[in-house]
C-alpha cells in the first residue's frame, strides 16, 4: 500500500483491511477499513507515536481517545469501536460514516432548504448537549467535522481539540485560542477567556446559516473583525423567524448569546418535531445513559477497551519503554485469584496486596516483576490482568479476551 511510508502492512492485526486514504493531518491519517470476519466498514485513525511525542501531544491524545470513549453512547456522534497500539503508532477504529462530510453535500445542492437545515441542525444540538452534559466542550465545530451515515443522520466528529471541565482556570473560563478561523467566536479572538459551551453555540450558528445561505457568514478579507462585530447578513430566502433564530445565536455577547435549553424551547427550532423531552431529561432525543447501571460492572465497551490499548497510561510511552500484557477470562473469585498468586511467588518474590483488587510482584532488589490486577465483568465472572516488562522483540500486548462486535 502506497501511502508515503505510514502504512507497512494492508492487513492490521490479522483484522483489518485497509482501504483508501480519506484524511490526513499534522500526525495522523485516517483510511478506510474492512473488518475481515464481518465485513463491516470501519475508519481507522492512524497515529504516529514519534510524531506525537516529538510535538509534545501526548496528551492531547489521551484526551481526545478519553472524550471518544465517554461520548461513545450518543447516535450522532461518531462511534469509537477498539483501539490498537503497535510499538510505533495507535490505531483508533472508528464508525465509518459513508456519506461523507456535511460541506460536500452542502456544496453540491448549493444550499438545504429549511426543513433539511433544521433536521441537521437539530441532531448537531442532540449531540452538542450530549457533550456539554458530560464536561467536554468541542471547540472546533465546522461542516468538515460533520459527517453523514448511510441513513443522512447526522455525525459529529474530530474530538482532537476538545476541552473538559479539568482545563477550566481559576477564572471559570477556558484560554487556549484554537479553532478554526470562520467559525470562531469573538470571545475567543478577545483572547480574555471564554466558556466552553457558548463558543460551541456560536460555531453552531455558523452552521446553520452556512446550510440555510450556502456560503458562510463572515467570509470577507476582514474576517476577524467582521466576526468580532457580529455583522452579517442573511439572505433574501431566509424566513423572518430563521433570522430571528439566527441572530441568538450569533450574539457577538457571549453573556446575552442563546444557551442550549434555550435553543431547544425556540420555536423554530421545535417546528416538525415530535415528542421532545423538556429541557430537564437527559439527552434532547431520550438517548440515557445509564451509569447507574454500570458502577459495578464492566460492560461490553468496557471489555473492548482492554484489548490492545485503551489503557492510556502506556499508550504512549517512550519508544523504550515495553509492556507484556496478558488478560483473561475467570469465574474465580479475585480473592482465590490473589491466594493462588500469594502461594505461587512465596519464597521466591515479595507479593504487595494493593487496596484494589490486585497485586505487584517484587524482586530481590524491590523492583516491580510483575502486576495483577482484577476487574469485576459479572457477578460471576471476572477479568484477569498480568502485566510485566517485557523486550523490544516480544509482543507488547497480549489479549485472550474475544471483542464482541
Amino acid at each position: 500500500m502506497d501511502d508515503g511510508g505510514d502504512i507497512q502492512e494492508k492487513i492490521l492485526f490479522g483484522k483489518y483491511e485497509f482501504g483508501k486514504l480519506l484524511g490526513y493531518g499534522a500526525f495522523a491519517k485516517v483510511y478506510h477499513a474492512k473488518n475481515l470476519r464481518t465485513g463491516q466498514s470501519v475508519a481507522i485513525k492512524v497515529i504516529s507515536k514519534q510524531k506525537v511525542l516529538e510535538r509534545g501531544l501526548t496528551e492531547h491524545v489521551k484526551r481526545e481517545i478519553s472524550i471518544m470513549r465517554q461520548l461513545r453512547h450518543h447516535p450522532h456522534i461518531v462511534r469509537l469501536y477498539e483501539v490498537l497500539a503497535t510499538k510505533a503508532k495507535i490505531y483508533l477504529l472508528l464508525e465509518f460514516a459513508k456519506g461523507g462530510e456535511l460541506l460536500a453535500e452542502v456544496n453540491k445542492a448549493g444550499r438545504f432548504s429549511e426543513d433539511l437545515s433544521r433536521k441537521y441542525f437539530q441532531q448537531l444540538i442532540s449531540a452538542l448537549r450530549y457533550c456539554h452534559s458530560r464536561g467536554v466542550f468541542h471547540r472546533d465545530l465546522k461542516l468538515e467535522n460533520l459527517l453523514l451515515d448511510e441513513n443522512s443522520d447526522l455525525k459529529v466528529t474530530d474530538f482532537g481539540i476538545s476541552a473538559v471541565t479539568d482545563q477550566i482556570q481559576p477564572d471559570g473560563l477556558l484560554h487556549t485560542f484554537c479553532g478554526t478561523p470562520a467559525y470562531l467566536a469573538p470571545e475567543i479572538l478577545a483572547r480574555k477567556g471564554y466558556d466552553g459551551p457558548k463558543v460551541d453555540i456560536w460555531s453552531c450558528g455558523i452552521i446553520l446559516y452556512a446550510m440555510n445561505a450556502g456560503y458562510l457568514p463572515f467570509n470577507d478579507p476582514n474576517l476577524y473583525l467582521k466576526i468580532y462585530k457580529g455583522e452579517f447578513r442573511c439572505p433574501d430566502w431566509t424566513s423572518p423567524e430563521l433570522k430571528r433564530f439566527l441572530s441568538r445565536l450569533l450574539d457577538s455577547s457571549p453573556i446575552t448569546r442563546i444557551t442550549i435549553d434555550q435553543i431547544i424551547n425556540d420555536p423554530w427550532f421545535r417546528k416538525g418535531c415530535k415528542n421532545i423531552p423538556t429541557v430537564s431529561d437527559v439527552d434532547l432525543f431520550g438517548h440515557e445513559d445509564c451509569d447507574e447501571n454500570r458502577k459495578h460492572h464492566l460492560n461490553a465497551f468496557d471489555i473492548i477497551s482492554f484489548s490492545y490499548g485503551l489503557d492510556l497510561s502506556g499508550l504512549l510511552s517512550p519508544p523504550n519503554c515495553f509492556f507484556e500484557v496478558e488478560r483473561f477470562v475467570s469465574a474465580e473469585s479475585p480473592e482465590r485469584i490473589i491466594e493462588e498468586v500469594v502461594k505461587a511467588e512465596e519464597g521466591r518474590m515479595t507479593v504487595v496486596r494493593r487496596k484494589d483488587l490486585g497485586v505487584k510482584v517484587e524482586g530481590p532488589n524491590g523492583e516491580i516483576v510483575f502486576t495483577v490486577d482484577i476487574h469485576r465483568l459479572t457477578e460471576e465472572l471476572v477479568i484477569v490482568e498480568i502485566r510485566r516488562r517485557g523486550n523490544e522483540n516480544g509482543p507488547q500486548i497480549r489479549t485472550l479476551i474475544y471483542k464482541p462486535e
